[in-house]
């Protein structure tokens, strides 16, 4: 399995093998992924009632507004910069939120669906190539903010539950020391017994729900 196309299978997306009518469940690919997660933080980002903007988040000394802020600032620095993926327009964060993230989104979502870009080779610390690095960063990025979000705001913060079960099974491989050098996750908190899979993943994230 190539780490461009690692972590996760859908089980709804199925290929028919056109004799027999039998279905095989076929892997989700990063582009894919990126577009079931990213949904899930639109939705949250839409639904942030105005007077909720600035709500505090679990992230300390951020609001609600800087968790959309963080990635609308560092995505493009990293992916769309390192891999010449053109920059678009993007609105003030303060202005407009929901347009901010979606100028992003739309812009990584846009190379990830081009076989050319996706394909792309640099030499980074998330991955070797535009897919991988998106996999490795951007996505649980993505998920774990929407929780943010979503706890900041009193939004649903239930999580895709094919990318908690793809973290959940990598715990134990994840760069702890690196994740909380970088400024972007707290110290790993130490999972209770019977945690189930979303608090375990949290908990590792530094979180505590």
């Amino acid at each position: 399995m190539s780490r461009d196309h690692a972590a996760t299978t859908d089980p709804d997306s199925t290929v028919s093998d056109g004799s027999t009518g039998r279905r095989e469940a076929v892997e989700a690919s990063v582009s894919d992924r990126f577009r079931r997660v990213s949904t899930g933080f639109t939705q949250r980002v839409e639904a942030v009632p105005p007077d909720r903007w600035e709500s505090p988040a679990p992230c300390e000394g951020w609001v609600a507004r800087d968790v959309v802020r963080h990635m609308v600032e560092w995505f493009p620095a990293f992916f769309l910069t390192i891999w010449e993926v053109p920059q678009p327009v993007v609105p003030s964060v303060d202005d407009d939120p929901a347009g901010a993230w979606a100028a992003v989104r739309d812009a990584i979502q846009d190379a990830l669906d081009d076989p050319e870009v996706e394909a792309r080779e640099r030499d980074t610390p998330l991955g070797s190539s535009f897919a991988s690095a998106v996999a490795t960063g951007a996505i649980p990025d993505v998920l774990i903010h929407t929780w943010d979000l979503a706890r900041a705001t009193g939004l649903d913060e239930t999580l895709d539950a094919e990318e908690i079960s793809g973290l959940v099974a990598t715990i134990e491989d994840m760069p702890f020391e690196a994740m909380e050098s970088s400024g972007h996750y707290g110290p790993r908190v130490p999972a209770e017994a019977g945690a189930d899979d979303q608090t375990r993943v949290l908990n590792a994230f530094g979180r505590r729900p």
